[in-house]
């Protein structure tokens, strides 16, 4: 006699059959539903023609070989062929916010267990896999999740990128096959996290349901839809392990990294609400809570390689003057590093450019009332450096073959202890001697040869020796820009680098992408010189500031080179976001489209929030029309205020009315289901053109 468990997250349900001597089965994956009084499967279940005798319908552990032909969870190999696994059963252990199977084979010697918890409105999965017999084998696949798929579902949405242009969205139908997205750079890569949203017809970004999932992890990565021949699909994601990389011998086990899955039925932004939940669930902050997020400037674009003491004290002295918090200092600080081609793997200060070492700069950067933060890119090593000289060994290579370089660098083999060791005496030291309170922490190259999970279990390591010896660092994950914006970095870093490209119509996008799965306060986003040094293009100050207002702030340019009106300008956008801060990086996220190519977002609580509203090209309309606001509701008013327009400049000026004008200093009042329903009116605007509004609920 069969039995059901669930486990309830946010808004949704996953549940399973218990059966006697057999695996247990999945019944559902999606909204929150109630099980009492549920039939059986096997009575559900019809016998059908070229069909096994047996009924095999997916178990919460399929494998194949006996049965099961669609995705497994795991896949063994033994003396060179693979090693067929029956789990006659599963002990059940039932918590309060989580339940696990534990399945074991006892021919094979193999344990398999799963965990299910419910973090916030996300479930995490964790699976791992243990010899338990008397022989070893090699762990081929274990997946971090598999999970059945509605024959409802209508649509795919995931990503794709490169360096410079990030997280571009791509929307494809349910296969009618296999739908596989797979990374195989050693990291995860600028198409954004391994992840996805399966949409269900008709779900839009403010409604209907919606499965979500993102692995935290930071190397190489898989993830499939197959639709199986009963009419429904089957989701499946996981670590991509190189061949004969994990072998387990008895007793031991191997970890598949944590899988992050969501269900919605209000939309995409539901299920990015449910993502921040359990991301923010993974974040240690400095102290245990998170502080406002100090303003940056990074030196990078400001002066590249070029830089000694004298050239940075200034470009600092300029940055405390508009109203930076935080001054990092970038590549170009460290011995011989004039430019990319030499340098990297000697982390100790260039005594030409600083004859007293960074102490004196740091020192001075804190007497202007900024914390310090420097550039290390610890993974990476130039065969031009003493380092490389003395220790050639150390780069991951494979015996006899060359070894490729890219931006002049090699890959430090991460996997070893004795690397890991000299590159945490390296970052200790700079940590004690200097009042460091950030480190910039890039990695600019894909891996080739590759190192596999364990080359990313190793930077795990590294990191986390760090942040336990230094609790008061933060740490960015950079990547060339967004080539590690991942769940798995989070238990180690506070901010992401969203990309190199700073152009912020190009930024548009990428930060929607961002934010369909990390939550605004780690987002990095930088207000950059014009012209943008990725893409060449101009735009107002107004316009870039605005577009960087909606993540972690920072300057990426020197304002000695803005004229005194500019500088002005880039004070007042600091201290706008100053004001504001708080309220940005409080709660949820809501991202939409409105009519004639307007996108928007809106940042905050439940009863209060600031909305962006984005004109990247010319109005087509003659006039604009009215925005709907699916988040305010059907109940109570709401108080508008209309805060800046960010943009626009040059050519005709923008026509107002006396609505907008007095929005401007007093906050006009609309009904809630007015404003969700028929929409807010909105201003005249131009192209590259950002409305930001505050909204108020009225108690």
């Amino acid at each position: 006699m069969g039995s059901t468990i669930a486990l309830n997250a946010g808004a949704g349900t996953l549940v399973w059959e218990l059966r006697d001597a057999a695996l247990p089965v999945w019944r559902h994956f999606g909204a929150t539903v109630s099980t009492e009084g549920l039939p059986e499967l096997a009575t559900t279940r019809a016998p059908a023609s070229y069909s096994l005798d047996d009924d095999v319908p997916l178990s919460v552990a399929p494998v194949s070989g006996l049965g099961w032909f669609g995705p497994e969870v795991l896949r063994l190999g033994r003396n060179g062929s693979a090693l067929t696994i029956a789990f006659p059963g599963s002990a059940v252990t039932e918590a309060a916010a989580s339940i696990t199977f534990r399945s074991t084979d006892p021919i094979a010697g193999v344990e398999l267990e799963q965990v299910f918890e419910a973090v916030g409105a996300a479930y995490v999965c964790r699976s791992s896999v243990r010899n338990v017999g008397t022989t070893a084998f090699s762990v081929d696949w274990l997946a971090s999740a598999l999970l059945p798929i509605t024959g409802l579902a209508r649509e795919v949405v995931s990503w794709r990128g490169r360096h410079n242009a990030e997280l571009l969205e791509c929307r494809e139908s349910m296969p009618q096959q296999a739908w596989v997205r797979e990374v195989r750079r050693g990291i995860s890569g600028h198409g954004g996290p391994g992840g996805l949203l399966i949409l269900d017809e008709g779900a839009t970004f403010h409604a209907g349901q919606v499965r979500a999932l993102q692995l935290a992890w930071t190397g190489d990565n898989r993830i499939s839809v197959d639709r199986d021949d009963e009419g429904f699909w089957t989701l499946c994601a996981g670590a991509v392990l190189q061949p004969g990389e994990v072998v387990l011998q008895p007793g031991e086990s191997w970890n598949a990294p944590n899988a992050i899955v969501a269900v919605s039925h209000t939309g995409r932004n539901g299920a990015a609400a449910a993502f921040h939940d359990a991301v923010r669930a993974r974040l240690r902050w400095p102290g245990g809570a998170m502080r406002p997020r100090p303003v940056h400037l990074n030196s990078w674009e400001a002066c590249y390689f070029d830089h000694d003491e004298e050239r940075i004290v200034a470009l600092a002295e300029a940055a405390a003057s508009v109203g930076v918090e935080r001054f990092i200092l970038d590549d170009g600080w460290f011995r011989n590093r004039d430019d990319d081609t030499a340098g990297l793997g000697d982390w100790t200060t260039d005594p030409r450019k600083y004859p007293k070492g960074l102490k004196p700069l740091a020192d001075r950067v804190n007497a202007l009332g900024m914390e310090f933060g420097l550039w290390v890119e610890p993974e990476m090593v130039n065969p031009d450096s003493d380092l490389y000289r003395t220790h050639p060994d150390w780069a991951l290579s494979v015996p006899g073959q060359d070894r490729p370089t890219a931006r002049n660098q090699l890959v430090l083999d991460l996997r070893r202890e004795d690397v890991r060791e000299y590159l945490f005496g390296c970052l200790d030291a700079l940590l004690t001697e200097l009042p460091i309170t950030y480190l910039k922490w890039d990695h600019n190259r894909d891996l080739a040869p590759a190192g596999g999970a364990s080359q990313v279990r190793g930077v795990y390591d590294l990191l986390a020796r760090v942040r336990r010896s230094h609790p008061r660092v933060e740490v960015e994950s950079c990547a060339g820009g967004g080539g590690r914006n991942d769940a798995g970095m989070a238990e180690f870093c506070h901010r992401y680098w969203t990309s190199d490209n700073i152009d912020a119509a190009s930024r548009i996008g990428i930060q929607r992408g961002f934010l369909s799965f990390l939550p605004p306060e780690v987002m990095g986003s930088h207000i950059a010189a014009s012209p943008a040094h990725a893409t060449g293009r101009r735009h107002s100050l107004a316009f870039r500031a605005a577009m960087a207002m909606t993540g972690h702030l920072g300057v990426e340019m020197d304002p000695r080179t803005l004229t005194e009106d500019e500088r002005s300008e880039l004070a007042d956008w600091i201290a706008f976001y100053k004001q504001w801060r708080g309220l940005l990086h409080a709660g949820n996220v809501w991202l939409g489209d409105g009519s004639d190519g307007l996108r928007w977002q809106a940042q905050g609580r439940a009863d209060e929030m600031l909305l962006f509203v984005i004109r990247a090209d010319p109005p087509a309309d003659r006039r604009p029309q009215p925005l709907p606001l699916p988040f305010c509701g059907n109940t109570g008013t709401w108080l508008v205020s209309l805060l800046r327009i960010a943009g626009g400049e040059g050519g005709h000026a923008a026509h107002s009315t006396q609505l907008f004008e007095a929005m401007k200093s007093v906050s006009q009042p609309f009904p809630a289901d007015w404003l969700a329903s028929s929409g807010l009116p909105l201003p005249p605007d131009k192209a590259e053109t950002v409305t930001i509004f505050h909204l108020r609920k009225r108690t």
